[in-house]
């Protein structure tokens, strides 16, 4: 079992899941995170959305100021991990449609 894969946790997921808009986020988030959590995530996603696009890391390293190291391991997410990057964005360029 990993690490990850905790009562608390398990709460946690089930507490973002019951959020049910934006605004909703917005509040949440603003409470359990601080300001650059939520925005290390947010750069994170788009660091994937961009790899995915094929773009280089000088580039994402310009557009988010995000280090190379970081880029680095959600490149290696998307290429090996569980998938959950891949499956953000197609459900997101779906909901455009």
């Amino acid at each position: 079992m990993s690490k990850l894969h905790t009562k608390e946790v398990e709460e946690l997921f089930e507490a973002i899941l019951s959020l049910k808009t934006v605004d909703e986020c917005y509040k949440f988030f603003g409470d359990a995170c601080t300001i650059k959590e939520v925005l290390e995530i947010a750069q994170r996603l788009k660091a994937a959305k961009m790899l995915r696009e094929g773009i280089n890391y000088a580039v994402i390293t310009k557009e988010t100021g995000m280090s190379t190291a970081t880029i680095s391991r959600v490149n290696r997410c998307l290429e090996y991990g569980d998938g959950g990057y891949s499956m953000i964005l197609d459900r997101m360029e779906e909901a455009k449609k």
